[in-house]
């Protein structure tokens, strides 16, 4: 249904909003943090407007921690407006920054091995959870 996402990892430290090819990318950084001890909740959006409001909260009030993962540029995108919605709605409940992962803003690169810098990836997402719950 339009405007319900969905919980496709159960987990408690921190919680992975994402859509699109973000969300192998954050089941994969999951994966990586599970093996570190960090259990980390990823919810796939599964549409951007409308999105799937009560769906973070919820989440977000178990973990008290939010990154946000995406393809788009990081700024002035659905990214932001996640993260500036959670902040207004959710503050009580975050014990740490809300970290968004995204590409840089600037052109999409032609040059493969310079794609692949520009792209946000698992280690980046990982990254940023471990930024969110130093």
């Amino acid at each position: 249904t339009i405007g319900e996402g969905s919980i496709i990892r159960s987990g408690t430290s921190a919680t992975i909003v994402a859509y699109g090819a973000a969300v192998a990318m954050s089941l994969a950084a999951a994966d990586e943090l599970a093996g570190r001890g960090i259990d980390v909740e990823v919810i796939d959006l599964q549409s951007i407007q409308p999105w799937d409001e009560r769906l973070v909260l919820e989440s977000l009030s178990r973990t008290h921690n939010l990154i946000v993962a995406h393809e788009a540029v990081e700024q002035f995108g659905v990214g932001a407006e996640i993260a500036a919605r959670m902040a207004d709605v959710g503050f009580d409940e975050l014990d740490g920054p809300i970290v968004r992962v995204g590409a840089p803003f600037a052109p999409v690169p032609f040059a493969r091995s310079l794609e692949k810098a520009y792209r946000p990836d698992a280690s980046r997402i990982v990254a940023a959870v471990e930024r969110s719950l130093a």
